[in-house]
C-alpha cells in the first residue's frame, strides 16, 4: 500500500473531528462496533429515541451489502469499488468476496480518518485489498488514487457499491452526475449496487428529527422516495427483484413486508449493458 493511499491527498483531514458527531462513527455504533466517541453515541441515541428503526436501517444495509456481493460474485464479478466503505466491521466486502473467490480485488474508499485508520490496521498484510482516503464526491481523485487505479482494472467489469452513501449527496443533480461519472469509466458488464434511506414506515416527525440529528454532523442526509432512488440507476438494467425494500432483496430467510418496512430503505443492483 503506497504512502498516498495511507494518508490521502493533503487536503483530506488526518485526524478525526470529535467536536461534532460523525455519520460513519454513528453507523459503527448502531452495528455494535467500537470505533466511536461519546458525541457520536449521544447523537445516535437521540435519533433512536424518536426513530428506533435507525439501528434496523444500519443492520439492514450491512445485510443487503453481503447479499449483493454474493450475488455479484455469482455473476462472475471479481472487482469491487466500495464507495464510502465506512468503519470496518464484520461482513466487509473483502471478507465475503474472499470466501468465494480469494483472487477478488476490493478497493475501499472513505474520507473519515477513523474509518481509514481502522481499515489500514485491519488490512495490514492483506493482498488484493486497499483503502483510499478520498471524497467519493470527487470521482477523479478516487479513480486516480493508487489504491483504486493500481488495484482495479476498469477495462473489465467492476462492481461499484454505493451502500448508504448517496443520501449524503442531497442535491439530485449532483447525485446523478456522481453516479454517471463512475458509470462512464466502467466497462460493459459492470454493476452498480445502491441502498438508500427512504420514508417507508417512519412518520413525518421521525424524519424531521432524523434530519435534525444528522444536521449536527458534517454530512447531512436526504431521504429520497423510491422513484428518485430508481432514477439513480439510469443506464443500468436492474436485476430481479428490481428496486425493493432492502431486506426483501434476495433475502436469506423469509421476511414480511411489515418487517422489511422498518428498515426504511430501498436496495437494488443494476447491470451496465454493452
Amino acid at each position: 500500500m503506497g504512502e498516498n493511499e495511507r494518508t490521502g491527498p493533503p487536503s483530506m483531514p488526518s485526524v478525526p473531528d470529535t467536536d461534532r458527531p460523525n455519520s460513519a462513527r454513528m453507523y459503527d455504533y448502531y452495528l455494535g462496533g467500537s470505533a466511536h466517541f461519546a458525541i457520536d453515541r449521544k447523537a445516535a441515541d437521540d435519533a433512536l429515541e424518536v426513530l428506533p428503526q435507525s439501528a434496523v436501517y444500519a443492520k439492514a444495509n450491512r445485510a443487503f451489502l453481503g447479499r449483493a456481493v454474493r450475488f455479484l460474485l455469482s455473476q462472475g464479478v471479481d472487482q469491487f469499488l466500495d464507495l464510502g466503505s465506512g468503519i470496518p466491521t464484520v461482513g466487509n466486502v473483502h471478507e465475503i468476496a474472499h470466501r468465494i473467490n480469494p483472487a477478488a480485488k476490493v478497493g475501499y474508499v472513505d474520507h473519515e480518518p477513523v474509518a481509514v485508520a481502522h481499515a489500514q490496521r485491519m488490512l495490514a498484510g492483506q493482498s488484493n485489498v486497499t483503502i483510499t482516503q478520498a471524497d467519493v464526491r470527487d470521482p477523479e481523485s478516487v479513480l486516480t488514487a493508487p489504491g483504486v487505479a493500481g488495484m482495479l482494472d476498469f477495462s473489465r467489469p467492476v462492481a461499484v457499491l454505493a451502500i448508504a452513501i448517496l443520501p449524503f449527496v442531497p442535491d439530485d443533480a449532483e447525485a446523478h452526475a456522481l453516479v454517471a461519472s463512475y458509470r462512464a469509466v466502467s466497462a460493459p458488464g459492470s454493476w452498480l449496487a445502491i441502498s438508500h434511506i427512504s420514508q417507508v414506515s417512519a412518520t413525518d416527525e421521525q424524519v424531521r428529527v432524523a434530519h435534525e440529528v444528522m444536521g449536527r454532523t458534517p454530512t447531512p442526509v436526504l431521504w429520497r422516495d423510491r422513484d428518485r432512488i430508481a432514477s439513480l440507476f439510469n443506464g443500468y438494467r436492474l436485476a430481479d427483484p428490481g428496486l425493493v425494500l432492502s431486506p426483501l432483496w434476495r433475502p436469506d430467510t423469509q421476511i414480511s413486508f411489515g418487517e422489511a418496512a422498518q428498515a426504511n430503505a430501498y436496495g437494488g443492483v443494476g447491470l451496465l449493458d454493452g
